[in-house]
């Protein structure tokens, strides 16, 4: 649209309701967009749409209010007059020469003097505009008062605020607008109340300052302002003279959506980044949903996802994008899904083992029409991405199928019982097969060990046929149903493997029972022919290694079950339903209740909550006080306290009061949702170190068969060639119960050189079939990843995958950020001191009365400080009356107080029964220069005062009533309380602790020095935390990582540049799209917890996956005969029992991080603590700024070997193996080299010294 800014020459105003009569006729004319008119400069500015008004129309209408009109002739220069703070009268010629500097500024002049508020700017209007010279002039420090006599007032409605964090994000960035005098944001009436100057400042300036927040506005109508006024100012608000109520009509920011056409509507997918919480999913649902020819938004926060149907005769995919990146996300349209890309969910049965994940992952993506297939072993799930236009998922299922892999849809609200059906489905069949097998299995071990103690020859058991022995009949008539009917799953399973050129695990079963039992009947049946004594046979091997198969996947089976307890116990806290009420308007009673289920539980809905009842969603309490317990969600073994105000998680106990709340969160929105979700995805990625897993388990079997053909003709080259040396190792001459190794046979019944040869042949190349397993190195990873991540979880830690949960343990710098991390975030009073000690009026109380009176109307976070302090201290949440309120940027703020002595004589301690007058008090609270600026001088006592706390990092405030100063009031920001154990613990861990923050040098290096933090990063602009991540980053040498911990606000930038961002203290909202690790209870130890649950679980993967791997790469040598001179050998029946707990050992192994406990951060205080803590405060270097930060190199070459990926997991498992568990966290060496400090004992301030 196109605007034209033109300047009006205006003779004939007298005073300003001449300027308010123009601007106010003149505004209300279509096609002028604004309109400013100096008095001073009889001047008008006005912005119009030339293709809605000519602006000799706009001079006609000026002319005909009774004005002189003309279009000003533009000149090269035009005047200022201006009102500037923050300017004392011996810095006017700095202040000169730096707004001189201005470009476009011609001359600065103070007409005044003793006056450095009042000055004369002179400019180019070729160069620059009114308002870009007060821009600058704020940019460089100096704040653009507003002048009292154009106060303007205007009312706007805000939508989209969440929580007081809005209302001061909205307030603070108004307030550093130019001829701002003061705002006064509600969030319960989603309103506020803005003073302004016009002539300095816009009003449609101010409404896109906020816009570009995120938050909906719009002005409030004539009839809608007076309620508003009502609600948003109260008693305490300043009322000024002459002020002008801004009446203007409302700007048409809502847009009627189109009526909805199913058959036009299309559908989009979008990839949104710059997500954090569940406040911007319904801001870009909301403001999506405004736009004319969208139908319906639905955003996914964890996913990063959108969904948007809309329709494409109004609005195509890529401007829905460009609105989302208006509202300060990055967002891509998805162009698979645009082109008909579908995404299914499955159940998927059968796997047994990581071939079966890599042959569907192959046998699928070879289809037509696939994207993607992600398959997951402990879950049995797959997620296909196809092309609808080329498969569909009934293709994918029939083809899962047709591979020996039974497939179902996974329905959203079924995913949880869909799978525990499956998973007991699969265990019970197990069971049975188990059952089945050991009908025979057992029977056949027991006549094996009879005919091994009664007959120790062979040749001696009873025949029954020449060539057929009773016992090889019991045998084969044992092992045929076994391998048949019990066998049959295993050789579907191998065909449809093989028929896929892949192998897996039933493959190695297959070839092991048929070797066995195909040669057993050859080598009988060709007995009987040639009527040779009867040989020995391999009947035994199918029904025992069929059954110790069968026992150990189901021992394993319920092993897995195990490892998924966390999540199983978050999807029970699933509330069914809740009570819904409806509450009379005028008197607060409940006039009707109803149960209705969860999943209809609308926001604001109020709920009523029974004691011993489960909250059903999140929300907020509005009436009634109890307890709950929410230690399945948080870990925190306490019940945590609840009252108005106060918030609800959905799925957590309510104790023992009844509870109102207002449902702020339903649905997906949750955080037991999220949390859920969070788990699930955790539990089914995979950590890097699986990759090598995957890889080995690819080649496991072929390889497996290639060495088990190999042992076979190499023991017939062997037994032909060395027959004499090898015969004995026969189990034609062994005995089994061990007598003599050499047995003599009867004439005529001697073994042949044949039979003994391929005795041993097949015996060892069977084993070998027998004793492989990959199933041991495929659970390795995956088994230790979902323990732990559900084990985190139930303490509040919720860790985003195995990839983090592999990082954490690699962590060698950990950078915290200040407030809201190291500091609680929230300004507290923590020390108040009276002056005047020897007047008996000007008690501690009374000063507590007038501050907390004066603060009633601030918004300020100090001045809520101080509300809070008063309110705690006399009980209340009103004290006296506040008029003639007036802050001013940078000092403090003018007030006058009554109506407080009902507080001084309430109570009084005193005991004399002394009561005072009501009286008005002049009250100013603020800085030294706000003293002096009011002609109140600051002694030496009061300013040594101030500066003690000061030093501390705390902020000093001045209270003085009727010209003479009262008393002090310290606020700080304190750190948490834990915060000096847990950077002790860090420290003793060997972790390089950084702390970066915004604030000064001196409150940075105060609060450094309580937590015992030695290298500091003040001054650093939020903008600059990402960049001093990535260049420690870069100074790191190979595999070591950096953490950032912060708060998940304004630090995501830094939390998603850092190897493993950390966000602490998020409690409902979980989802911090930026973070890797999310703490959900506002506890900094649980950074200590996060990292050793990181060690325990990688130390217990490195431990699963060396016990794999040393177990296959020494049974196999075993199995095929290596040692065999040594005397070691297996038999097949022990390869096979030795296999089926190979894979039950390591999910057992697994199961043991269920022990997992988070430290008690107390333990820490201990001697050791205590001669730490003698130095934290010693040789701490504060670095101004992130220039200093110096790179170095990476490493060298061995450093890089160092921290390969297979030097890493070996070099971990024998850490692991060697590792002893300890009482204390390090010793005493490295406690005494932590201690150790120079003789310094000032502090060094690094590049750039203060």
């Amino acid at each position: 649209m196109e605007e034209l800014t033109q300047y009006i020459h205006i003779d004939g105003m007298t005073c300003q309701s001449c300027v308010r009569n123009i601007e106010s006729k003149l505004s209300n004319i279509s096609g002028i967009k604004s309109i400013q008119v100096s008095l001073e400069n009889k001047l008008g500015t006005v912005v119009y749409n030339p293709n809605d008004i000519d602006i000799n129309h706009i001079i006609e209408h000026i002319n005909t209010i009774g004005f002189n009109a003309e279009l000003n002739q533009i000149t090269n220069s035009n005047n200022l007059d201006l009102e500037l703070g923050g300017i004392s009268d011996e810095n006017i010629p700095t202040a000169t020469e730096r707004i001189s500097s201005i470009n476009g500024v011609l001359n600065v002049v103070f007409p005044l003097k003793n006056d450095s508020s009042h000055v004369l700017i002179a400019y180019d209007k070729n160069q620059t505009d009114p308002y870009t010279v007060y821009q600058k002039i704020q940019s460089i420090g100096y704040k653009v008062n507003p002048k009292l006599e154009n106060i303007a007032r205007a009312y706007l409605r805000v939508q989209g605020m969440h929580c007081n964090s809005c209302v001061m994000n909205i307030t603070q960035t108004i307030e550093d607008l130019p001829g701002i005098h003061h705002i006064k944001v509600s969030f319960d009436d989603q309103s506020a109340n803005i003073l302004y100057d016009p002539n300095i400042i816009i009003l449609s300036i101010i409404i896109k300052e906020i816009e570009s927040l995120d938050f909906q506005v719009a002005v409030i109508p004539s009839n809608d302002a007076d309620q508003s006024k009502e609600n948003i100012v109260n008693s305490n608000t300043p009322i000024l003279s002459g002020e002008k109520i801004q009446r203007s009509n409302p700007r048409e920011t809502l847009v009627q959506l189109s009526p909805v056409n199913n058959d036009d509507t299309e559908t989009c997918y979008l990839s949104i980044i710059g997500m954090t919480c569940a406040s911007c999913v319904d801001s870009i649902q909301r403001n999506l949903c405004k736009v004319e020819g969208i139908h319906s938004v639905l955003v996914a926060l964890l996913s990063n996802k959108a969904e948007i149907k809309y329709n494409p005769e109004y609005i195509i995919p890529s401007q829905i994008a460009h609105l989302v990146n208006e509202l300060g996300f990055r967002a891509e349209v998805l162009e698979t899904m645009e082109n008909g890309v579908e995404v299914i969910d499955l159940n998927i049965e059968n796997m047994t083992c990581a071939s079966c994940v890599r042959k569907i992952e192959t046998s699928i993506g070879k289809l037509p029409g696939i994207h993607s297939a992600e398959v997951a072993l402990l879950t049995h799930r797959g997620r296909f991405k196809y092309d609808v236009s080329q498969i569909g998922p009934r293709d994918i299922i029939r083809e899962l199928d047709s591979i020996g892999f039974p497939a179902s849809l996974i329905d959203e609200d079924t995913k949880a019982s869909s799978s525990a059906k499956v998973h007991h489905r699969e265990t019970q069949r197990w069971r049975n097969s188990f059952l089945l097998a050991a009908i025979f299995g057992i029977p056949a071990m027991i006549i094996m060990m009879a005919f091994m103690f009664k007959w120790k020859n062979h040749e001696d058991a009873p025949q029954v046929i020449r060539g057929l022995s009773l016992e090889n009949l019991i045998m084969f008539l044992l092992s045929t149903p076994v391998q048949w009917i019990s066998g049959r799953y295993f050789y579907i399973q191998a065909f449809k493997a093989l028929k896929h050129r892949s192998a897996n695990m039933d493959v190695l079963i297959v070839m092991a029972t048929t070797t066995a039992y195909v040669y057993s009947c050859i080598v009988v049946l060709f007995n009987i022919y040639q009527r040779l004594p009867s040989p020995i046979t391999f009947f035994d091997v199918p029904p025992m290694l069929m059954m110790f198969v069968a026992l150990g996947r189901w021992l394993e089976h319920i092993a897995k079950g195990k490892t998924s307890d966390a999540l199983t116990k978050l999807l029970s806290l699933q509330p069914p339903q809740g009570i819904l009420v409806r509450l009379d308007e005028q008197t607060g009673t409940i006039l009707e209740e109803k149960t209705i289920l969860a999943k209809l539980i609308q926001r604001n809905d109020i709920l009523k909550v029974l004691p011993g009842g489960t909250v059903p969603t999140d929300g907020r309490v509005i009436e009634g006080t109890s307890t709950c317990d929410e230690s399945l969600l948080t870990g925190e073994a306490m019940p945590v306290e609840k009252t108005v105000g106060s918030q609800v998680v959905g799925g957590t106990k309510n104790l023992n009061g009844m509870l109102l709340i207002r449902a702020t969160h339903v649905g997906h929105e949750t955080a037991l949702k999220q949390i859920i979700k969070l788990v699930e995805e955790a539990q089914t990625s995979k950590a890097p170190i699986q990759a090598l897993a995957d890889t080995i388990a690819g080649y496991f079997v072929p390889v497996v068969v290639t060495v088990s053909g190999i042992t076979l003709i190499s023991w017939l080259v062997i037994g032909y060639t060395h027959y004499d040396s090898i015969q004995k190792y026969s189990m034609y001459h062994h005995s089994m119960m061990g007598g003599d190794s050499k047995m003599n046979h009867h004439p005529g019944k001697e073994p042949s050189k044949m039979e003994v040869v391929l005795e041993l042949a097949f015996r060892f190349a069977i084993t070998v079939l027998s004793i492989a397993c990959p199933c041991a190195l495929g659970l390795a990873t995956p088994t230790a990843v979902m323990v732990g991540t559900g084990v985190g979880a139930s303490q509040g830690i919720l860790v985003k995958g195995g990839e983090p949960l592999e990082a954490a343990q690699k962590i060698r710098t950990i950078v915290f950020d200040k407030t809201g991390t190291i500091t609680q975030g929230k300004p507290t009073v923590v020390d108040t001191r009276l002056f005047l000690l020897n007047d008996p009026y000007w008690t501690l109380k009374r000063l507590l009365a007038i501050a907390g009176t004066a603060e009633s109307g601030s918004e300020h976070p100090l001045g809520k400080a101080i509300q809070n302090y008063c309110k705690d201290y006399f009980g209340r949440e009103q004290f006296g009356h506040c008029e003639d309120f007036n802050a001013v940027w940078g000092y403090g703020l003018a007030a006058k107080v009554s109506k407080i002595e009902h507080l001084m004589t309430k109570n009084n301690g005193s005991g004399d029964g002394t009561t005072f007058q009501d009286k008005s008090y002049s009250v100013l609270i603020g800085n030294r220069e706000w003293m002096e600026r009011n002609s109140i001088h600051v002694t030496n006592e009061i300013d040594s005062a101030m500066g003690r706390h000061e030093h501390d990092g705390n902020t000093a405030v001045i209270v003085a009533a009727e010209g003479r100063i009262i008393g002090m009031i310290a606020i700080a920001d304190r750190i948490k309380p834990t915060a000096p154990l847990t950077i002790f613990a860090l420290q003793s861990m060997g972790l390089n602790v950084l702390l970066v923050t915004g604030d000064n040098v001196k409150t940075a290096r105060a609060i450094a020095a309580q937590v015992g933090i030695k290298n500091v990063y003040a001054e650093v602009l939020p903008t600059q935390k990402e960049r001093f991540i990535a260049t420690l980053k870069e100074n790191s040498r190979k595999g070591d990582k950096v953490a950032m911990v912060g708060d998940g606000v304004n630090d995501s930038p830094a939390l998603a540049r850092a190897d493993v961002g950390i966000a602490v203290g998020t409690g409902a909202d979980v989802a911090v799209e930026a973070a890797n690790v999310v703490l959900i209870r506002d506890a900094l130890e649980d950074v200590l917890g996060a990292i050793l649950l990181s060690k325990k679980t990688v130390q217990r993967i490195r431990l699963n996956f060396l016990f794999a791997t040393i177990y296959n790469l020494i049974g196999i040598p075993v199995a095929a005969g290596v040692f065999l001179p040594l005397g070691i050998s297996l038999m097949p029946w022990m390869a096979s029992a030795a296999m089926a707990l190979s894979s039950v050992s390591v999910v057992m192994s697994s199961l043991l991080l269920r022990r997992f406990r988070k430290p008690d951060i107390q333990t820490y205080d201990n001697h050791e603590f205590i001669l730490w803590s003698m130095n934290k405060g010693k040789n701490i270097n504060v670095h101004r700024g992130i220039d200093g930060l110096e790179r170095t190199p990476n490493g060298s070459f061995i450093s890089s070997l160092r921290g390969s990926r297979l030097a890493q997991i070996f070099s971990g498992a024998v850490s692991a193996v060697k590792q002893q568990a300890t009482n204390s966290l390090y010793d005493k060496q490295r406690a005494a080299l932590l201690l150790n400090s120079s003789s310094l004992d000032d502090e060094i301030e690094m590049h750039g010294v203060v």
